[in-house]
């Protein structure tokens, strides 16, 4: 709900940051889901566990920390590029 409520406030203002800033708010989002579908997962196993059901947790949990991996990088990459851009526009003369 609150992104959605920031992408309004970006259209409506027409703020192309305001959309990056979205981004990265869903992709922490996104992770964050990631950890606890991960946790249901293994909290289900631990309670029956057969030899299949570990190796699908084991497939399940290997994709969900590539997917929480790759997630963060670039959730940390657009940080990265979005302080750049702050910093650069700090210091440029106002036109």
């Amino acid at each position: 709900m609150t992104a959605f409520v920031l992408f309004l406030v970006a259209i409506v203002r027409r703020d192309t940051s305001g959309f990056v800033r979205v981004r990265l708010l869903l992709g922490r989002f996104l992770a964050l889901g990631l950890e606890f579908q991960l946790a249901a997962d293994v909290l289900t196993t631990a309670v029956a566990p057969t030899f299949v059901e570990i190796g699908k947790l084991a497939a399940i949990a290997a994709i969900r920390t590539g997917l929480n991996y790759f997630l963060a990088r670039e959730i940390k990459e657009e940080r990265a590029e979005l302080e750049r851009a702050g910093t650069r526009s700090e210091l440029e003369p106002p036109a």
